[in-house]
């Protein structure tokens, strides 16, 4: 008879353990912890790197969107009918980023104008941004906390997403 406390586990367990830290390992390698280093344009074209945007200790909001984007639209209007509410409250700082690409940008400025939004509004024609952020549908909303941490992220609009943001916003300025 053998003594059960030298048998080694089953393969089975073995197996399923290593997938589990393996699927663990990915997941930690594919976050994103931090505003990547990549190129985006102001809407008057000049150059700026996203991951020098800071809002000096306070939280930022980068969301994703587009012109041909209706529900992208919608978020951002919503957001912008108590932006100003959500700055004096929380000092928050909003960059949207337009996804448009060369063929369609040139509507973004006219659009925006349009809409007198008081957030910053940036331009990623080539994806670049994008890309680094793994944005795959939008609109894509990014929490950023005071110390430039990727803390939350959503994906989607529905009417009411921008209370939910709201709260994240509040319990990260401490409100």
């Amino acid at each position: 008879m053998k003594n059960p406390t030298l048998t080694p586990p089953p393969m089975k367990t073995s197996r399923t353990l290593l997938a589990i830290a393996s699927l663990m390992l990915v997941c930690a390698a594919s976050g994103q912890d931090k505003i990547p280093s990549a190129t985006v344009q102001t809407m008057n074209g000049q150059k700026v790197n996203a991951n020098t945007w800071n809002n000096d200790g306070k939280p930022m909001i980068v969301n994703f969107w587009a012109t041909w984007c209706a529900p992208c639209k919608r978020e951002l209007s919503a957001i912008a009918d108590v932006y100003d509410d959500w700055q004096e409250e929380t000092g928050v700082k909003l960059m949207a980023v337009s996804i448009d690409d060369t063929r369609s940008m040139a509507r973004v400025a006219p659009y925006v104008n349009g809409q007198a939004w008081d957030f910053e509004v940036y331009m990623d024609p080539n994806a670049d941004l994008k890309r680094a952020m793994n944005v795959n549908n939008i609109p894509h909303t990014f929490l950023v906390d005071g110390s430039g941490q990727i803390v939350w992220q959503h994906n989607n609009y529905q009417p009411g997403d921008e209370i939910e943001l709201y709260k994240k916003v509040k319990e990260l300025a401490g409100k």
